[in-house]
């Protein structure tokens, strides 16, 4: 399966974070994220792993009781059910992936 990359889709679930799923198949599904300088995603868990890689930008990310200060070419992975949260320290985009597919994320039929 193929996808081509588009420029609208974001969506926006928290000031200053957007993201659009670009890819997803039967168990894994990747999403971009554009997270904006002095943003914070707030703590929270689901039950899909996660596992990132910051391509821009810096953001300190919150996993557990850990802290990891991430720059370009850093990655991470957080275990399902555990809180996360991330500061935004500079405009920063990251490409995420979810297992299994986060229903949440699949674009609409419309899209």
């Amino acid at each position: 399966m193929f996808f081509k990359k588009t420029i609208g889709g974001y969506l926006n679930p928290v000031e200053g974070i957007h993201h659009k799923t670009i890819a997803f198949g039967k168990n894994t599904l990747m999403a971009e994220f554009l997270l904006h300088a002095n943003s914070k995603l707030p703590r929270h868990s689901h039950p899909h792993e996660q596992t990132g890689y910051l391509i821009s930008g810096h953001i300190r990310l919150f996993i557990g009781d850990e802290s990891f200060l991430c720059h370009p070419g850093d990655s991470w992975c957080i275990p399902g059910n555990v809180e996360h949260s991330a500061d935004v320290i500079e405009n920063a985009v990251a490409i995420e992936v979810f297992s299994p597919v986060r229903e949440d994320y699949l674009p609409k039929k419309s899209e």
